[in-house]
């Protein structure tokens, strides 16, 4: 394999790369998005499993628990873990939304995380962009 041909595979697969990067932020703003529009709000208990193996502080997610308008009661792992910005404490309570036609759906207030969808944008776009010019040039 000559060296325009290897530039043109790299090429190729970067894009490609870069696409799914591209589609996958689009799709979680998109989720985002229509948790927010038609997301009914209710509070969840925080509440944590007794610890198993290997299961660090850092690295736990806990549990939501809510009820849901026709009093169906929901447990869901949180989308979001723990930290400074949003604490989780077992036995607090947390504003959330959930898709009722779809209550294990759930976007907790204040853990959006629009910023890691935001980077996957970006990063698909910088990926396809430096395909073509690798594309072009190669």
């Amino acid at each position: 394999m000559n060296g325009g041909a290897a530039a043109m595979a790299l090429a190729v697969f970067l894009g490609m790369g870069g696409l799914v990067a591209y589609l996958a932020g689009l799709a979680g703003l998109h989720e985002i998005r229509r948790l927010r529009r038609v997301g009914t709000p209710t509070l969840a208990l925080v509440r944590y499993r007794a610890g198993g193996a290997g299961e660090g502080s850092a690295g736990r997610r806990p549990l939501l628990q809510f009820s849901t308008g026709a009093g169906q009661v929901v447990e869901v792992f949180s989308p979001v873990p723990a930290g400074r910005a949003l604490p989780l404490a077992d036995g607090a309570e947390v504003r959330l939304r959930y898709d009722p036609a779809d209550p294990g759906q759930v976007l907790v207030d204040g853990g959006e995380r629009q910023w890691l969808e935001r980077l996957f944008v970006g990063s698909g776009v910088a990926a396809m962009l430096g395909a073509l010019v690798l594309a072009v040039f190669a």
